[in-house]
């Protein structure tokens, strides 16, 4: 046997350690070239990570929680020998071809250089959990030693579910989101009964039993596809819980992965960016009315009202080049960038993310409309990988499925841009000198006042506006 040592690859620009967040093996489990070994938490985003080796797994490098620099050990493979000196092969091995023992190198995108040691951050366990991706059942087993990755056992799989004080076997769990949701809610996942195959727990199962505990609605949950179609939308809020105990202790909730991510960029951008904010009310009946009309013509590609602000945007960046902009401070300049990369908002279980649709002026409005859909499904999911979330030009910002009209929203820097867009309300509203009642909606741009003055934004803002309100100025301009 061959023991090969694969370290935690490079995983994206600018990332030099990650999280284990699951993994998706065990010690004495054999694993094939480019299985998924581990899912780590970047700052970024959500990564499984493949092994490029092939063999039987003998070590374990971190605990989920643990923090582990880029470069340094993950997982240590054990590769079989080719054949035996009898010219029998091994038992209980196969015999693998000389490029799977090379290793595939699909993650190794580069390997970083620090080697300073690690960080554990545990995370309380609600119940058990498994740790493999199959969705499988098994009969319940009485419980056996505790093992632990680094030692000679083996973590709890599918079929290690252990019974609970009752007897019954705990509840199959495998999404770590799913986790991260019950806890965030104070949802005993021993209480909830899965609905997915073989009886998995998934998100709407923990947030139905969070509505059984509080009885309605818990917090807000963000739609990011289009802003509503309804004459007027109402957040939820949480329900008001009793008082805490006397004696209770504070929550002190680390700022880790992508949540530290979020606090450094925005603090950064507030630093260095000299931003101003400026908007104006829009009658967007017109705009409503296009909508139903081009989805009416094309049911089985329907266009979403945020396709369609993308697309106004996109004029209107046409128009005004100064916004679709950044300033390096080093070089003392300003970058107009050649396309536009637009960035989407995206409000996710795991915190805000700007994933990004490069390019996006090259694609039609049915195009924008289809990639919105899937990037923010994705989004939400976890599932984008961490080049999709940087490099943006200029960023759109649907506020209104929160049910507010206006915000004053800190740019994703370093961009110089972003546009927001409050809920679709009906209004009473001017229309050829007549009182009407409208569907009208407020529009924001915070700008970076080092691109341009407020001439220049006010332009790109009642372009905008104008588009909204008249749906054919956006076809004389594109």
């Amino acid at each position: 046997m061959t023991e090969k040592v694969f370290l935690l690859p490079d995983l994206g620009e600018g990332l030099a350690e990650a999280e284990i967040v699951q993994w998706r093996v065990a010690v004495g489990d054999t694993v094939s070239v480019d299985q998924t070994v581990v899912e780590v938490e970047t700052a970024k985003a959500v990564v499984d990570v493949p092994c490029p080796y092939a063999g039987r797994v003998v070590a374990l490098h971190g605990v989920e929680g643990e923090v582990r620099p880029v470069g340094q050990p993950l997982i240590t493979v054990a590769e079989p020998v080719s054949g035996r000196a009898d010219g029998n092969e091994p038992t209980g091995h196969a015999v693998y071809r000389e490029e799977e023992r090379a290793g595939s190198g699909n993650v190794l995108i580069g390997y970083g250089t620090g080697h300073g040691g690690s960080r554990r951050r545990r995370r309380p366990r609600l119940a058990a959990v498994t740790h493999a991706p199959e969705v499988s059942v098994a009969p319940a087993v009485p419980p056996g030693p505790a093992v632990t990755p680094s030692g000679p056992g083996r973590p709890p799989g599918p079929a290690d579910r252990e019974p609970g004080p009752s007897g019954a076997a705990q509840p199959l769990v495998i999404s770590p989101i799913v986790r991260r949701l019950a806890r965030e809610r104070g949802v005993d996942l021993a209480t909830v009964r899965g609905s997915g195959p073989g009886g998995v727990v998934r998100r709407a199962d923990v947030e139905a039993a969070a509505r059984d505990v509080t009885g309605g609605p818990v917090g807000v949950t963000a739609r990011l596809t289009a802003v509503s179609d309804r004459p007027a939308t109402t957040a939820q809020h949480p329900a008001h819980g009793d008082p805490a105990p006397v004696g209770a202790e504070d929550l002190v909730i680390p700022l880790t992965g992508i949540r530290r991510t979020i606090a450094d960029k925005l603090s950064r951008s507030r630093r260095e960016i000299p931003e101003v904010t400026i908007w104006v009310d829009a009658d967007a009946t017109g705009l409503l009315e296009t909508r139903a009309a081009i989805n009416s013509a094309r049911p089985d590609r329907p266009v979403s009202i945020l396709a369609l602000l993308a697309r106004i945007c996109l004029s209107g960046l046409r128009r005004y080049p100064q916004l679709n902009a950044r300033v390096d401070t080093e070089g003392q300049r300003i970058v107009q960038s050649a396309g536009v990369h637009l960035g989407i908002a995206a409000q996710t279980d795991r915190g805000l993310v700007v994933p990004v649709l490069r390019d996006a002026e090259r694609l039609t409005t049915t195009e924008l409309a289809t990639e919105l859909a899937a990037t923010t499904a994705a989004a939400r999911a976890g599932e984008l990988p961490p080049t999709r979330l940087t490099g943006g030009t200029f960023t759109l910002n649907n506020y209104g499925v929160f049910g507010v009209d206006g915000s004053t929203p800190i740019i994703n820097h370093p961009e110089a841009a972003l546009l927001g867009i409050g809920r679709i309300v009906d209004r009473p509203w001017v229309v050829d000198g007549q009182l009407a009642v409208r569907k009208v909606t407020q529009l924001s741009l915070t700008f970076d006042h080092r691109v341009c003055d407020g001439g220049v934004a006010g332009g790109f803002l009642r372009h905008v506006a104008d588009c909204v309100e008249q749906p054919a100025l956006l076809i004389a301009t594109v």
